[in-house]
């Protein structure tokens, strides 16, 4: 099946052609570095990293660029408040951002350009726009000449003189148009600047994306993505100055993803409810951050609650868990053949991801088989059949998992890892669970039914799943 693509820019799903059929070249807006990454970082992040491993997966030569806007009034801001230059602002929050994504086992792109690094091809862009009548320089500032680009507004749906009718902007009275836009700003007292024809100054925000992705990608190029809050005015500007600029389409497919709610509230900080990747990390496991994200299609809203985060924590556990099954059964039966069977879970995984990239239907199929499979496994006696099955679930559970980011490591680490996670936030010590399965042991072989059933809770209370089995109890954190 081909890949289908819902377009922003036509609002219909379309069969995705890349300017080169063996290759795909994709930019992404990434952060403007100037304090720790939230949560709606993370999703237009994780749902990008999908799209580019699946593509691989797909056979494509992936081209992935993902910026850093490290010049920027927040970053001048935030170093005044902290006695820092905006360099130190912006490389200490580039390192953050790092740590964050690497924990949430998020790949890094082929390329991750800085603005400061890229000053002379913002620059040589914005000579041409002069050139072509497209900008126009007020004293040391230019502009980007709204009216010229006649198709403005294509992106988001917006006609200027609706605009204008019910602007409430403030009113630069430089500006041949209230929505003309800063291509470079001139620079004030203690403020960063770079030389330029039109004196010294900085590039604006938006010139930033076009200059680096145009050098990386060319002139026109495949996918351009990020969150909703982009389209108007980001991604509308980015397409007039660099159409303007080449006469030639700037980008085929816009992608752009959801927000994400607090408990049905959207994230401000005047509510308090902005939740950090680092807070998030030390409460779930950064798996479970991942399946969550991907749990709604990418361009849907999507609410994060304690309930949600737990909910997702226990499916993720379901699949180490069948994991680790299938590793035990097949050291016990001594099986070392090889997975010949026919399990369909990657072709259908393929279907939901080709329609629009739907991570949220392809994780009901890898469900489906995690069920299926454990069905076989609860068989007593088993056939060559079941155990060709089973190892084929097994890959493409693991190939399916791959793709989502969500199988990262062994069950055996995964598990230890939640254990000492849940320990360390209890304050409670793996010597006290043994201590307290075994006073449940010695409760039973004493028929003290009452006694056994209240250690049981109070280990549930605690996050403690047990299973009595032939060989002893054997327990596992869930949360």
């Amino acid at each position: 099946m081909t890949i289908q693509i819902y377009n922003t820019l036509t609002g219909e799903k379309e069969i995705f052609k890349p300017v080169d059929p063996n290759s795909v070249r994709m930019y992404v807006c990434g952060p403007t570095v100037y304090d720790s990454s939230h949560i709606g970082h993370a999703r237009s992040v994780v749902v990008f990293d999908v799209i580019a491993r699946y593509l691989k997966e797909k056979g494509f030569n992936v081209i992935y660029v993902r910026n850093f806007t490290d010049v920027d009034d927040k970053i001048i801001n935030r170093a005044k408040e902290l006695d820092l230059t905006p360099q130190q602002i912006s490389e200490k929050y580039i390192n953050e951002f790092h740590e964050d994504m690497d924990a949430l086992n998020v790949k890094r792109p082929t390329m991750e350009p800085k603005a400061t690094e890229h000053i002379k091809e913002i620059i040589q862009l914005v000579d041409i726009l002069i050139k072509k009548g497209s900008a126009y320089q007020v004293d040391n500032d230019v502009y980007f000449s709204v009216e010229s680009f006649d198709e403005y507004g294509k992106l988001s749906g917006r006609r200027l003189e609706d605009m204008k009718a019910g602007a409430r902007i403030k009113i630069d009275t430089r500006k041949r148009n209230p929505f003309d836009f800063a291509l470079w700003k001139s620079s004030k007292p203690e403020e960063p600047f770079w030389e330029s024809p039109w004196g010294k100054g900085r590039p604006g925000w938006h010139i930033e994306c076009s200059a680096m992705s145009m050098k990386y990608l060319g002139e026109t190029f495949d996918i351009h993505g990020g969150g909703k809050d982009l389209i108007f005015p980001h991604h509308e500007n980015e397409i007039a100055q660099s159409e303007a600029a080449s006469g030639k389409p700037f980008v085929k497919y816009w992608i752009h993803n959801g927000f994400v709610n607090v408990n049905k509230e959207k994230m401000s900080k005047s509510l308090g409810n902005f939740l950090m990747i680092k807070d998030v990390n030390k409460k779930y496991h950064p798996d479970v951050t991942r399946l969550f994200l991907l749990s709604k299609h990418y361009r849907s809203p999507i609410d994060f609650t304690d309930k949600a985060l737990d909910e997702a924590s226990s499916s993720l556990d379901k699949i180490y868990s069948l994991l680790e099954r299938i590793e035990k059964r097949m050291e016990t039966e001594n099986y070392s053949g090889e997975d010949k069977g026919e399990n369909d879970l990657w072709e259908k995984f393929s279907k939901a991801m080709d329609d629009d990239f739907n991570s949220a239907r392809g994780i009901g199929i890898l469900f489906e088989t995690v069920r299926e499979t454990n069905r076989l496994l609860d068989n007593k006696e088993f056939t060559g059949d079941m155990f060709e099955q089973i190892k084929s679930a097994q890959k493409n559970i693991i190939k399916t998992g791959s793709v989502l980011g969500i199988i990262s490591r062994s069950p055996e680490s995964y598990f230890s890892a939640k254990k000492a996670s849940i320990m360390e936030q209890e304050s409670v010590e793996p010597a006290l669970i043994d201590k307290m399965i075994q006073d449940r042991a010695d409760a039973r072989k004493a028929k003290d039914w009452g006694l056994a059933d209240s250690i049981r809770k109070k280990l549930s209370e605690m996050h403690i799943v047990i299973k009595d089995t032939p060989d002893g109890t054997i327990w596992k954190v869930q949360k």
